[in-house]
């Protein structure tokens, strides 16, 4: 059953299921309290009945193809009791359906001209440019020989990248006239596999300006347009042609007057495209001083940014996140610097089909880990680091400063070995 029963509390909608959140949600949402929503395919692929089944607050789970124009108009209507207290977006695809939804109930949200915005790079590129914010000088393409035609009016290297995307799918980073081909062949393959409905997606492809300079992500929890708390993230990337993230520093090891200006970047263009309550996580890239803007999620940051935030300040950023969203009080003061630092180690295997995993339990036991996962197992077949789910395993530790919490995260890293059929 998942409507509203007499007597109980009024439900949170969450979007999208996401299973490493569950334990988190757990520890501030009542029991029978949270709905989850999800396309049907994505729950049969990834078995979300048998994840959520004895999770105590959770409600029950709709099963609805919120990817499609119009579907959280039809939901609400056909749900007009529900009486939901948030609707919160997990997941990417999730954020226009939410803020819909939320405007349809009431209740706080990003807004869907906000959410419609972030969802469209090139639309973004637009709008934030209007109000004086750096952009990439981007264009779309429809085939190789625009982006070719792109690449010789340039001096430098483009970036070939979807504009409706998420998890850097089919980004590729073309330096040379001779890779435009096969780069535009290796970025339609934009397959998602579980986690992304059957049905095909709409192709809508750009080519920018490769901008060159350290990486960071301000992560904004927002209420009314304005900020509540803020954190700048340091990022690396896998060495080659695919813009994946390597690691995470929270709180970037910067200089001050640098994070207030990545802050002030974010805060002009959550006031720009008009969003209203909930978490912005923007990505900028800094070039000679200036912070170039690379894309902007209105949704929590994925690749353990949640929780090493949590860590370093220490913050309960969730519980917050869903306070903005049900329009209740935070349930502590937010604080405006960290106390410590945290990291995370992305792992890469080779490609081929691996026959070992080594050293996770010594990685588990090292300085500072909190967190040692790898995702592969012995007989999988796995190919090279395309996008951010071709990563084979995670490792999170913390210190007191986000330096030595990445010396910590690589060092235990380093101890995992994941060996490939016919390596040496």
């Amino acid at each position: 059953m998942t409507g509203r029963r007499p007597g109980a509390s009024r439900p949170v909608l969450v979007i999208g299921f996401v299973g490493v959140t569950v334990a988190a949600i757990g520890a501030f949402q009542p029991d029978d309290s949270v709905i989850y929503v999800e396309e049907p395919d994505v729950v049969r692929k990834r078995r979300v009945h048998e994840q959520i089944e004895g999770v105590a607050f959770v409600r029950g789970l709709i099963e609805w193809e919120y990817h499609l124009a119009g579907k959280a108009d039809e939901f609400f209507n056909a749900h007009p009791d529900l009486d939901p207290a948030a609707v919160v977006p997990a997941i990417e695809y999730a954020t226009p359906f939410a803020a819909r939804l939320a405007e349809r109930y009431g209740l706080p949200g990003a807004g869907l001209g906000a959410a419609q915005i972030l969802r469209d790079k090139a639309l973004l590129r637009r709008v934030s440019a209007a109000v004086g914010i750096a952009n990439p000088v981007s264009v779309p393409v429809r085939g190789p020989d625009d982006v070719l035609a792109f690449l010789r009016g340039r001096s430098g290297p483009v970036v070939l990248k979807p504009a409706n995307r998420q998890a850097s799918v089919g980004t590729q980073v073309i330096r040379d006239a001779s890779e435009v081909e096969r780069a535009w062949a290796n970025c339609l393959v934009q397959d998602e596999d579980v986690f992304v409905p059957d049905r095909p997606m709409e192709l809508s492809m750009l080519a920018e300006q490769h901008v060159e300079g350290p990486e960071f992500s301000v992560e904004m929890l927002v209420r009314d347009g304005a900020a509540l708390f803020v954190n700048v993230t340091g990022k690396q990337l896998f060495p080659g042609p695919h813009p994946v993230e390597l690691a995470h520093t929270v709180p970037a090891d910067i200089p001050v007057d640098l994070a207030r200006l990545l802050g002030a970047r974010t805060e002009r263009l959550v006031e720009a495209v008009g969003f209203r309550d909930g978490i912005v996580h923007c990505e900028w890239i800094v070039s000679a001083g200036i912070p170039y803007l690379v894309e902007c999620a209105g949704r929590l940051p994925g690749g353990g940014i949640l929780d090493t935030i949590q860590l370093a300040y220490p913050v309960e950023l969730l519980r917050s996140y869903y306070a903005v969203l049900k329009g209740e009080e935070l349930p502590g003061e937010l604080p405006r610097r960290a106390k410590g630092g945290a990291a995370v180690r992305f792992i890469a295997a080779a490609a081929g089909r691996v026959v070992a995993v080594r050293g996770v339990g010594a990685a588990r036991q090292a300085e500072g880990v909190f967190l040692a996962a790898v995702t592969v197992e012995p007989g999988q077949t796995v190919g090279e680091v395309r996008h951010s789910w071709h990563r084979a395993g995670i490792v999170m530790a913390t210190a007191d400063s986000s330096t030595e919490a990445l010396r910590r995260a690589e060092a235990a890293a380093g101890m995992v070995r994941i060996d490939i059929e016919g390596e040496a």
